[in-house]
């Protein structure tokens, strides 16, 4: 099968891509630049540019059978600062996308959205795709915006829409350390032997995913016959202090934390509920968060 991996060079992207070419497929990866991390693979093409050149896009969507679609310019915590950038970089342009997909007659798409933004807060123990949708931040809002076109254009067009609410994604070719990426950062921290910042008390609650649960699921999308939206999670839920002690004991090392005050686009807790995927496509989380947190620790102590 020919794929387009729209965002190939990122964290999750690297990851799909070497799965993707291990099964056998013909991949294509279009990136704003290439990675800073992943030598590029000799028997994928590369090719760089913006979503919104549409000239370059419908270049890489040439002979293209599946798009896979993980670009975003924005991050949960920063996306507030310029909602209009949000709008126009992440909504605009893959709308732009799905036009160019339509006018060539490509109409399966495997979009990655955002299972720890797009609901909002919740009481509920586990949150399933039918909970209300109240993200409190402009990267979350934007992602519902998508999903609605795709499931516009799949009434309007025939296209086959998959869309996978991925939770925490953490494991290798993650930034080390950045604005997004818990697990990821706290492991570079302690290697180095500084202290980490965390906003609020460490007491809320997230879903972590290890990297290559996600990719099975993303396999599983690209091979069934299905369409529709998807939680994609371990459904399992730990407080950012229990990562940090769960870190600590693997690491057999003490970290210093910083707390500092919370920030409004935290949302308090969310577990998501993944027996739709289980039931459907036969997906299950395969990595422990002890597993997960190993094989990241002994990935970064390589580099």
């Amino acid at each position: 099968m020919r794929i387009l991996v729209l965002g190939g060079n990122g964290f999750i992207g690297v990851n799909l891509v070497d799965q993707l070419i291990n099964s056998g497929h013909k991949v294509c990866v279009y990136d704003r630049s290439p990675s800073q991390l992943h030598d590029p693979l000799g028997n994928v093409e590369y090719q760089y540019g913006s979503l919104n050149d549409e000239s370059s896009v419908s270049q890489a969507l040439h002979n293209i059978e599946v798009v896979f679609h993980l670009i975003s310019s924005s991050i949960p915590s920063t996306s507030n600062l310029n909602p209009m950038d949000d709008i126009k970089n992440n909504l605009v342009d893959t709308v732009g996308l799905l036009e160019r997909m339509n006018k060539m007659k490509i109409r399966k798409i495997i979009y990655i959205s955002s299972g720890g933004t797009i609901y909002g807060d919740s009481s509920n123990a586990l949150i399933n795709e039918d909970h209300p949708l109240n993200p409190n931040c402009s990267y979350g809002i934007v992602k519902l915006a998508v999903e609605k076109y795709l499931m516009m254009y799949a009434r309007l067009y025939k296209f086959e829409p998959v869309i996978l609410r991925a939770s925490n994604p953490y494991g290798p070719w993650q930034g080390k350390v950045g604005l997004q990426g818990l697990i990821g950062t706290v492991l570079t921290k302690i290697i180095n032997n500084e202290p980490i910042e965390i906003w609020g008390d460490g007491e809320v609650i997230r879903d972590y995913l290890y990297i290559t649960d996600l990719i099975d699921a993303c396999e599983c999308a690209l091979n069934e016959e299905l369409s529709g939206v998807f939680n994609i999670g371990s459904g399992i839920g730990y407080t950012v202090n229990q990562v940090i002690k769960l870190i600590e004991e693997i690491t057999s090392k003490k970290i210093e934390v910083r707390y500092s005050e919370s920030r409004e686009v935290d949302v308090k807790k969310v577990v998501l509920d993944i027996s739709k995927a289980k039931k459907e496509f036969g997906w299950e989380p395969k990595i422990s968060i002890n597993e997960g947190l190993k094989e990241h620790y002994k990935w970064l102590l390589s580099l």
